[in-house]
């Protein structure tokens, strides 16, 4: 029994513990850096082929928040609809419409149309 127990104190007990360092990257979107002086143009426009908020909705809506010059995207499942504010000299209709298409070669896009405000989801209904 006493050799158990001075084994167990041995194999259990550290003099000294050091702590552990670890380097977490953020990603890039949490710092992306969105230019003051850029003019910001707002779109939507309507998405088919989705099946899910989940899979397709909120994938597509990552995908094109990451776009460089994008600032903001929101894809209404319910709706079809697409609402993007993006730099107009970094964004265009096409891009926005080719990084959807490229999520799945299902999603089309439709009714693209340049807005001053994102339409209200009771609007819609």
């Amino acid at each position: 029994m006493g050799i158990a127990m001075i084994a167990f104190m041995t194999i259990s007990c550290k003099n000294e513990t050091k702590p552990e360092v670890k380097t977490i990257e953020i990603a890039n979107e949490a710092y992306k850096k969105l230019d003051p002086n850029a003019t910001y143009a707002k779109a939507e426009f309507t998405i088919e082929g989705m099946t899910c908020a989940i899979g397709c909705a909120k994938t597509i809506e990552k995908k094109i928040a990451k776009m460089e010059g994008v600032k903001s995207a929101t894809v209404d499942f319910d709706r079809k609809l697409a609402m993007v504010e993006y730099n107009d000299v970094k964004v265009t209709p096409t891009s926005l419409e080719e990084t959807v298409t490229k999520v799945a070669d299902i999603y089309k896009v439709s009714n693209m149309k340049t807005v001053n405000v994102f339409s209200e989801k009771d609007a819609a209904q």
